[in-house]
């Protein structure tokens, strides 16, 4: 059975999960109904920031920093990604070791030779409904794992699923205000102001 609880609408951004579908909204706590459209929202500011731009302003470094509008894109993706693997599988699905993941988490943040925006925010909306699908349907908001070891993780903690959909809200909105700078600098658009 499908349990995706955004329905797909077309924006002017490209195609991306919106609004709740009523007949599983009804099913859903209040506080899943809160998480996904939480997190419906800050992803559409995200994905507001790559509208109209082409492959090359998407890759464009427009401030002194390293960053761009499809690499934030692609870094967001693939940290949800993880953070919904740790939620099916555990800490394993974080397991840091060493000098590879430093090199795969860096070049999560940009946009490489062949890689397109079109190709990175279908990558993003396919990511968005498997995490979608697993606040609706995950059996306890409760259920924990310990974090990995890793030197940016407490040692010891665990967090329950809650807290890692909050972590990838707060992820989103975080990178979502990075884009927004981002794009000011290429073209002075600006999606929050």
């Amino acid at each position: 059975m499908d349990h995706m609880t955004n329905s797909t609408q077309t924006t002017s951004t490209g195609t991306v999960t919106g609004a709740l579908d009523p007949e599983i909204s009804a099913e859903l706590t209040l506080e899943r109904r809160d998480l996904l459209q939480t997190l419906a929202t800050h992803r559409e500011f995200l994905r507001t920031t790559a509208r109209d731009l082409t492959d090359e302003q998407a890759a464009h470094r427009s401030t002194v920093s390293a960053l761009c509008i499809g690499g934030l894109i692609k870094h967001v993706a693939h940290t949800e990604s993880g953070w919904a693997d740790f939620i099916v599988h555990g800490p394993s699905a974080l397991a840091f070791s060493g000098e590879a993941d430093y090199v795969e988490h860096a070049a999560s943040f940009r946009m490489e030779p062949g890689e397109t925006l079109a190709s990175i925010l279908e990558r993003y909306d396919a990511v968005a409904r498997r995490t979608d699908d697993l606040v609706a349907t995950i059996p306890d908001l409760d259920r924990s794992h310990p974090l990995p070891e890793a030197p940016w993780f407490e040692p010891g903690a665990s967090w329950s699923a809650r807290r890692a959909f909050l972590h990838i809200v707060a992820e989103t909105a975080q990178h979502a205000g990075h884009a927004d700078i981002l794009r000011e600098s290429i073209d002075g658009s600006r999606t929050m102001g």
